[in-house]
């Protein structure tokens, strides 16, 4: 238990940070936004871009990976459609239910939680690579798809936009043209000058406190008289505008959607990935309990930030992001509890 309080420690602590600051109006009103576009932008790219042109991107192709990949994909599927049929969101919104639902913490959490717990974090380096370079594109070609310009007015016009918007998105993305980028980097066994790598290296390793203490201001928004959020911030050119606002009882409908995105990610996720692992592909209980530990990890907060800079209602993320990591505290330590003693 002491290891994953060691784990946590960070995580409350900076978004208390951000929370403190952010209730004290010390940055001012638009902080929030600001701080958000820096990590979506700036930092989170230098991160994946240095990460990924360092990495060995076939590292990947193993039956470990094989079972935290379908668990990953079953619940992102399920949260995909309950944000849907139970929810009634439109297809950008969905999306962000389905990055809450299966994507996991797996940076910032997943590597101390594995150091701890596991003895290193090889594993956590590969499920990095896996969500960076497949899980974080689809993701986001969906929250683009599922935005609107309004462009065009003839016949087949918004098909036609849709198709180019999708086209390009890795030229508009910062976050899948780094990974775009890094990818290519470590493919053609290039090495950057070691000043330009520890630039980068210094630059990314602000994306993850910066998106913490983010997610700590977004903690201050207060309802308005009608029980919808404060205004958005500002999100990235061509975004839709999110939702309307709530009807009656729409307090008790976030209430549920954040329980369901909650038990998606928290109870089902790993459990998908134990019966994968275990049963069906006979893993070693050492690979074993890394593929349940990793799956039981919170909601990473990149589902907010991008909530956030596509323009959609940031409460789902919010919320799931900070009660899927309450939760996880439990899951996390009962999988260690049962998987780590039947391997001792």
């Amino acid at each position: 238990m002491s290891a994953l309080l060691s784990a946590f420690a960070p995580i409350w602590t900076l978004t208390a940070i951000g929370y403190a600051v952010g209730r004290s109006g010390l940055l001012g009103d638009r902080a929030e936004a600001v701080l958000g576009r820096f990590v979506f932008h700036v930092a989170m790219p230098a991160a994946l871009f240095t990460m990924v042109s360092g990495a060995r991107p076939a590292s990947f192709a193993n039956p470990s990976m094989v079972a935290f990949a379908a668990g990953t994909a079953l619940v992102c599927g399920l949260g995909f459609l309950a944000a849907g049929r139970l929810f009634g969101r439109g297809t950008a919104d969905r999306a962000i239910g389905s990055m809450a639902s299966g994507y996991v913490n797996s940076a910032n959490l997943g590597i101390p939680v594995a150091v701890q717990v596991l003895g290193d974090a090889s594993f956590v380096a590969q499920i990095i690579l896996f969500q960076v370079l497949l899980v974080s594109p689809v993701i986001l070609t969906l929250l683009d798809a599922g935005t609107d310009t309004g462009a065009g007015t003839g016949p087949g016009s918004g098909k036609r936009v849709v198709v180019r918007r999708m086209l390009t998105m890795p030229v508009r993305n910062p976050i899948i043209m780094a990974s775009l980028l890094g990818l290519a980097v470590s493919a053609l066994g290039l090495r950057l000058p070691h000043a330009l790598a520890h630039s980068f290296g210094l630059l990314g390793a602000a994306a993850v406190p910066t998106a913490l203490i983010t997610l700590g201001f977004s903690l201050n928004a207060r309802p308005s008289a009608d029980g919808s959020a404060e205004a958005l911030p500002d999100a990235v050119p061509g975004a839709d505008t999110p939702d309307p606002a709530p009807r009656a009882g729409a307090g008790r409908t976030g209430r549920a959607e954040v329980v369901v995105t909650v038990a998606l990610k928290t109870l089902l996720q790993p459990l998908i990935a134990f019966v994968v692992g275990g049963p069906l592909l006979g893993l070693p209980e050492h690979q074993l309990l890394a593929v349940v530990l990793c799956s039981a990890l919170p909601t990473a907060q990149n589902a907010f930030i991008y909530a956030q800079q596509y323009g959609r209602d940031t409460r789902g993320a919010r919320d799931a992001v900070v009660a899927s990591t309450v939760v996880s505290m439990a899951t996390l330590s009962l999988a260690t509890w049962a998987l780590g003693t039947t391997g001792s």
